[in-house]
């Protein structure tokens, strides 16, 4: 686990890294920020590829059984047609036919796609085998310390993060608007990027029974600045004094903007949208599939304070199965709603019709 956060942090740096797939070398290196491929290409001795998700190919129309594939790159390609294979809604002819050149990506290669999901950057990678001739000099460069090696096999298991090794890191005492008797407990995840917390909402040792709870996901424009594009700031507060109602319960508050792609990628994801596609389009396009989360944290939080059966306050059927996956007892479930705008009506019928989420009571009204 160790050695796979200094590589999110290298990469997220800008920085090459090795993933090592029985024997042979990957050197691997993040689209986002890359202006050219020659240096990569010199440093490994051979020609790059870059490596796609199948959400990806699926915008571009090419659909493949696995989860990633592998294109070689031409020899001089400038750094807007690198970027518009990994994020244009449209590629020009030309480019196109670059796709009838896809590979398999392989155990490294899909390791490397993983990594960047996981530092939340654009999911494309650079990729090239390192050659015979160039071995030598990257041996030389790792034991220096110059350059870090992964396991691909760690790479490629990188995105659930490190089940049961959440760390609980301060709480304070903190009244809300609309639950007074707040407590905010803070937890960290190991590799450092991304800190959840829970807020206690009421005395625990005055609970009987399913405890309600609220897992929400952060939205830093919905939360915080209130963008009618969403409803997840009134959700926010609705949790809040629903909970409050109920005689106190928990809300989960995850460092997982825009449904696990993060903010950077939300805010892409949103230019796409002002030229009229929908959410779940939109994140595809840029390569990620219909919803990023893991809520393997939120068990691990409900487990670190000792709650095992759930009132959940959603309206999102993969939350239910991933609590009860994670050995936490759904009780029941209570609906949560915002209000229907001109602004999020889009947004709401693209959750209820493609991903899934049960809005039909709130949308109805709207027809």
């Amino acid at each position: 686990m160790y050695q796979i956060e200094r590589a999110i942090f290298d990469i997220r740096r800008g920085l090459p890294v090795v993933i090592n797939a029985d024997g042979q070398r990957l050197l691997v290196q993040a689209l986002e920020g890359s202006e050219s491929v020659e240096a990569l290409a010199q440093a490994a001795g051979a020609r790059p590829s870059l490596i796609l998700t199948r959400h990806r190919l699926a915008a571009m129309g090419t659909m493949i059984n696995d989860d990633a594939a592998s294109l070689p790159l031409a020899a001089h390609i400038s750094t807007s047609e690198l970027h518009g294979l990994a994020t244009a809604e449209a590629l020009p002819p030309p480019a196109n036919k670059l796709l009838n050149d896809l590979k398999p990506a392989g155990l490294a290669e899909l390791g490397a796609v993983t990594l960047m999901r996981r530092a939340l950057l654009i999911p494309a990678a650079l990729c090239a085998f390192v050659s015979d001739k160039a071995s030598a000099d990257i041996e030389q460069q790792l034991v220096e310390g110059r350059l870090l090696e992964v396991d691909a096999k760690d790479a490629e298991q990188c995105l659930a993060g490190a089940p049961g090794m959440l760390k609980r890191v301060s709480e304070a005492h903190i009244p809300l608007e609309d639950a007074a008797d707040s407590r905010f407990v803070l937890f960290r995840e190991p590799d450092g990027l991304r800190e959840h917390v829970a807020v206690v909402i009421g005395q625990q040792e005055s609970w009987d029974g399913a405890v309600p709870l609220r897992m929400h996901s952060a939205c830093l424009t919905g939360d915080l600045f209130g963008s009618l594009r969403c409803d997840c700031g009134e959700q926010l507060r609705n949790a809040v004094a629903d909970i409050q109602s109920m005689g106190g319960g928990v809300l989960l508050y995850l460092a997982q903007e825009g449904r696990g792609i993060g903010l950077a990628n939300k805010l892409r994801a949103y230019t796409l949208q002002d030229g009229g596609l929908d959410t779940v389009d939109a994140d595809q396009v840029l390569g990620f599939g219909d919803d990023e989360r893991q809520y393997a944290v939120a068990v691990d939080m409900l487990n670190a304070l000792k709650i095992d059966q759930v009132q959940l306050l959603t309206n999102n059927p993969l939350k239910m199965e991933a609590l009860r996956q994670g050995g936490i007892e759904v009780v029941s479930r209570q609906a949560l709603y915002g209000s229907v705008t001109d602004h999020n009506q889009r947004y709401l019928n693209a959750k209820a019709t493609r991903g899934g989420h049960l809005l039909e009571d709130v949308l109805s009204g709207q027809r």
